[in-house]
């Protein structure tokens, strides 16, 4: 939790009560949750005129896995390459993003449901990059899916 605190102080010019909350709440999330798998990189390219691309990087015990997809957009990107990388498919039930603070370097916190065959899963993300909180929010969900 320190580590995720630290990396926020080097991002952020100035740390607020709610950007304190938002890394709690992120924890209480996922801590209910085996951490199967983790994610170590997340990288999308896209724009007017260009393909939504991103690449993923997650690992799963001492394996690293790396995969790319292309998508509608760039978290729908990340969400189909974090789907090949777990071989778990889901679709989005619910997807909603809030500012967790004030200012440019805001963090926006994810929160999301996704239903996996019958059920649905729920997970919560947050990272003054969106795309980052998002693919935090999907791989908590598909981790409570993975540790079943």
């Amino acid at each position: 939790m320190f580590e995720k605190f630290k990396a926020l102080a080097d991002k952020k010019k100035e740390i607020f009560d709610e950007d304190l909350l938002a890394l709690v709440g992120e924890e209480i999330s996922t801590a209910s949750a085996p951490r199967v798998f983790e994610l170590i990189h997340v990288q999308t390219t896209s724009g007017t005129g260009t393909i939504p691309t991103a690449t993923v990087t997650l690992r799963k015990g001492k394996q690293t896995i790396t995969d790319s997809s292309t998508g509608d957009g760039p978290v729908d990107a990340v969400f189909r390459a974090m789907e090949r990388i777990t071989g778990i498919s889901g679709r989005l039930e619910d997807y909603n993003i809030r500012s967790v603070s004030q200012g440019k370097d805001a963090q926006g916190e994810v929160t999301l449901r996704i239903k996996i065959g019958a059920e649905l899963f729920a997970g919560k993300g947050s990272s003054t990059d969106v795309i980052e909180a998002s693919a935090k929010a999907w791989l908590a969900a598909m981790n409570k899916k993975a540790g079943k």
